[in-house]
């Protein structure tokens, strides 16, 4: 783990895996344009607290009054997240993503300056947080929720999106944009050497887990300019991916780099998730044709017994409709859609097989040739 401690002159190259000293916006300036996959941004929050905060029984709450948190206004805000958001953006490969997260006092301010900004936004994400801190005062709800917001550096842009990887994180279900994880305690806890927070807006682990699991690949470069206690760096590690923090506080740095050190890195084989249906190669069902996988004539059978047969250009033709796959079981099920990859059998050694399988014999071949 190395520290840039001289920051006068431009990297010649990335610095991987390095905590770098300084602004955000400066150190961002720095590096060289369109050369990272996802940042993960965990802006100050302009809390504007006014006061101490007791409980019930008269204890402080450690809460985040610290300075790299007060701003003198909301237009001052706003000036220091277009700006940062720009230096951000200029660093997004063109198929690059965003996450940023907040709360109800900065996200909504947050959320208008990324469209502003050219970003296109895919979700937001309530992280809702299942042992979230009581209102002592009993004047508002309680604040049991964080907001994040997802973003592509440009709409239209191809982005990295596991959905199948986070499908079988959630037990075979399609990912929501709620999410149920706990804040940090216990021993995922960071403490100083006077058994105080390290640092008071520690994120666990959990989350980054999911988010870099979901939204990049192994070797990926994965930046954060407000890295703290380092928990992207240290996810980003043990998931094989690449990372770039940049932190101006030396106490918060050294914090990140001892808890990054300790973190092994999984093996390759660990690192694999399950691959989404969207990036695998396009194969039309002409191609099944062509190849004499299927032959024109053949018969294919429904599920409930319905029949159609090959055309020499790839279509189906049954009693009631003719046209591609998709087209004619929809017909036949009175449907607006079917996916015919899935609903069509053929037969082959007594056995009925689906036509998906000879489109994956295909794509099987195309990843090894």
């Amino acid at each position: 783990m190395k520290t840039k401690t001289d920051t006068r002159a431009a990297p010649a190259a990335l610095p991987l895996d390095t905590i770098l000293a300084g602004d955000c916006i400066e150190e961002m300036n720095r590096l060289p344009e369109a050369s990272v996959d996802l940042i993960f941004a965990d802006p100050p929050y302009n809390l504007q607290l006014k006061g101490e905060l007791h409980r019930p029984d008269n204890s402080k709450v450690d809460a985040v009054d610290d300075a790299w948190d007060q701003f003198s206004s909301f237009a001052a805000y706003d000036a220091f997240t277009r700006e940062w958001l720009a230096a951000a953006r200029r660093l997004l490969k063109p198929d690059g993503a965003i996450w940023v997260i907040g709360s109800y006092h900065n996200i909504f301010r947050v959320g208008a300056a990324l469209q502003d900004a050219g970003y296109w936004i895919l979700n937001d994400v309530i992280w809702r947080k299942s042992n979230p801190m009581p209102n002592f005062r009993g004047k508002r709800l309680t604040n049991a929720h964080e907001t994040m917001i997802w973003a592509s550096k440009s709409e239209g842009a191809k982005y990295t999106f596991n959905y199948e990887a986070l499908k079988a994180l959630n037990e075979g279900v399609q990912m929501r944009s709620d999410w149920v994880l706990p804040i940090c305690s216990g021993g995922e806890r960071l403490k100083d050497a006077n058994g105080d927070k390290a640092h008071p807006t520690q994120k666990p682990q959990a989350l980054l887990h999911r988010v870099l699991v979901g939204s990049t690949n192994p070797g990926d470069v994965v930046l954060d300019p407000f890295f703290g206690s380092g928990t992207t760096g240290a996810v980003a590690r043990m998931l094989g991916r690449r990372f770039i923090g940049i932190e101006r506080d030396a106490g918060y740095r050294r914090i990140a780099e001892d808890r990054i050190a300790r973190i092994r890195p999984l093996d390759r084989a660990a690192l694999e998730v399950t691959g989404s249906k969207r990036a695998e190669p396009r194969i039309p069902f002409g191609q099944l044709v062509e190849r004499g996988l299927l032959r024109p004539g053949e018969v294919l059978t429904g599920p409930r017994g319905q029949t159609a047969r090959v055309r020499a250009d790839g279509t189906l033709i049954s009693d009631v409709s003719k046209g591609s796959i998709h087209q004619v079981g929809a017909a036949l099920e009175g449907a607006p859609s079917c996916n015919g990859w899935t609903y069509w059998h053929f037969r082959r050694e007594g056995q009925t097989v689906p036509i998906d399988f000879l489109r994956q014999q295909l794509r099987a071949e195309l990843a090894g040739g």
